[in-house]
């Protein structure tokens, strides 16, 4: 099996990704659907190829399934106007709400429509975005409110859960795990906890240059930092209580076991912010961190190719029928891809 991954390098719209979501998963379960009306002694289509989507949006909030607003009853991208046609609205005034957000209400900007709307919109909103103004999009993604934009980097994951072998729980636990690797990567110690998502301690790694960007390390250094950090840890923990803090935020979608969304990776601090103006995820009292805030310094790009190849190697080694401990198609090969590509399929 071959996975697709495609990559935004530049600040993209929630919106636009939304829909290639959709698309994705339509396709997915187009396929499914097909499969089961034809005959079994005709040779069944190839599926459609998995994909990790992997990109930094504008600064949007996004509620989940547990937070839905009154009178949203599936989350919409435009809005319809009186004459009937699908229109953006552009009004504080007009967002229908869950109560986590209606304290921030004043930072809320309805959800740019896709495809591009009028030049004189999206003026509108770029002007917005660069004063501290955030989109607000509910999602039918498991858990509550969270934030994504610069400075983080989110991986939507759309696959066949059963052609992978995985059940909900497994496929949560893989996203998961992949981040605890990625961040052991760069000598930081992952874990997860009651509450959901990755959290690390927040004790820096001491000691050490910071990681280059686009640069793998060594096994040396790795260790060396692995063991500066534990260190610190036990010196902080023997001192006071220490609780986590959440660097990376989990929720996804599954219908007829097709997933999407995904995960949400602090890489820099510029999300702290905008946590701070919310209960994030409905974890009262409770920080979020990143890796910049534990003193690695590395770039977005750089994190997604890790949780990428960490996601692939931990599919094979414990899910696969060939090489691993499971019952699933393993991942032969990663190939990126562009949009356009992906939508002309």
């Amino acid at each position: 099996m071959r996975l697709a991954h495609i990559h935004y390098p530049d600040l993209t719209s929630f919106t636009r990704i939304s829909h290639l979501q959709q698309t994705l998963t339509t396709r997915l379960l187009t396929h499914k659907k097909l499969l089961s009306s034809v005959d079994p002694q005709t040779p069944a289509p190839p599926p459609p190829d998995p994909t990790i989507i992997t990109f930094t949006p504008h600064p949007v909030y996004t509620t989940g399934r547990r937070d839905l607003p009154p009178s949203n009853t599936s989350p919409r991208d435009t809005y319809t106007s009186r004459n009937g046609t699908e229109t953006a609205s552009t009004s504080q005034s007009d967002l229908s709400l869950p109560p986590p957000l209606e304290q921030i209400r004043s930072l809320l900007i309805p959800p740019t429509p896709y495809p591009a709307p009028p030049s004189s919109f999206l003026q509108q909103q770029q002007q917005q975005h660069t004063t501290q103004k955030a989109e607000y999009h509910p999602t039918l993604r498991g858990g509550q409110t969270t934030y994504h934009g610069p400075g983080q980097m989110v991986a939507y994951t759309i696959l066949d859960l059963r052609r992978l072998g995985l059940t909900p729980r497994c496929h949560i636990r893989l996203l998961e795990n992949s981040v605890i690797d990625v961040l052991g990567s760069y000598g930081v110690r992952g874990l997860v906890t009651g509450d959901p998502g990755v959290w690390v301690y927040p004790t820096s790694p001491a000691g050490g240059s910071p990681l280059p960007s686009q640069q793998q390390q060594s096994t040396q250094e790795n260790a060396s930092r692995s063991r500066q950090h534990e260190e610190g840890l036990q010196e902080a923990e023997e001192g006071q209580e220490l609780l986590p803090q959440k660097i990376t935020a989990v929720g996804v979608h599954l219908r007829r076991n097709i997933s999407s969304f995904g995960i949400g990776f602090n890489v820099t601090q510029e999300p702290m912010w905008w946590f701070r103006q919310i209960v994030a995820c409905g974890l009262e009292g409770r920080e979020t961190t990143s890796l910049a805030g534990l003193g690695v310094q590395t770039d977005i790009q750089t994190v997604a190719g890790r949780f990428v190849e960490a996601f692939v190697r931990r599919l094979n080694a414990d899910f696969a029928v060939q090489g691993g401990k499971g019952k699933g198609e393993g991942i032969e090969e990663v190939y990126t891809v562009a949009e356009e590509d992906l939508i002309r399929g």
